[in-house]
């Protein structure tokens, strides 16, 4: 049996905004909380180009919950824009009336869901350099995108 990761709209709103105005519990900043948001941008703020803006928003969340950005830890560059070009690829990939709560659920069952899915695409040395945390670094064992993902 399947255990649901978010059970309405509402909590997909509150991660969008929690992260956003940075009131979001750092507890609670969760890898299927990092698709939330980025699934929440894509559908309900699509006038934020989220490839540009949420290395920001990130950062400044890091910062707001006690987490320093840095060479070892914090934001990661290439982790953020292979997970944005994924959820881009699942949202594209899915029927857009179908709510973002159900299209997490989906996507946390998929190959996505693990946290470690990254490494499918990227070598652990290359995916945890320095270079990869402060830019984007090509894939070096197999190219995104991601296959889109679909629930139905």
């Amino acid at each position: 049996m399947t255990t649901l990761t978010f059970s309405s709209e509402s909590e997909i709103h509150r991660i969008g905004l929690g992260v956003i105005d940075l009131t979001l519990p750092k507890a609670e900043w969760t890898h299927a909380a990092h698709f939330a948001a980025a699934l929440w941008l894509m559908r309900y703020r699509p006038d934020i180009d989220a490839a540009a803006r949420m290395p920001g928003m990130i950062r400044a969340y890091n910062e707001a919950t006690g987490v320093a950005n840095t060479d070892t830890e914090g934001y990661h560059e290439t982790i953020t824009q292979a997970s944005l070009r994924a959820a881009r690829d699942w949202l594209d990939g899915n029927d857009p009336q179908t709510p973002v709560f159900v299209l997490v659920n989906a996507l946390m069952t998929s190959p996505l869901g693990r946290s470690d899915w990254l490494l499918a695409h990227w070598s652990r040395p290359r995916l945890f350099s320095v270079t990869a945390r402060r830019q984007w670094v090509d894939p070096d064992l197999d190219p995104l995108p991601y296959p889109r993902g679909r629930i139905g």
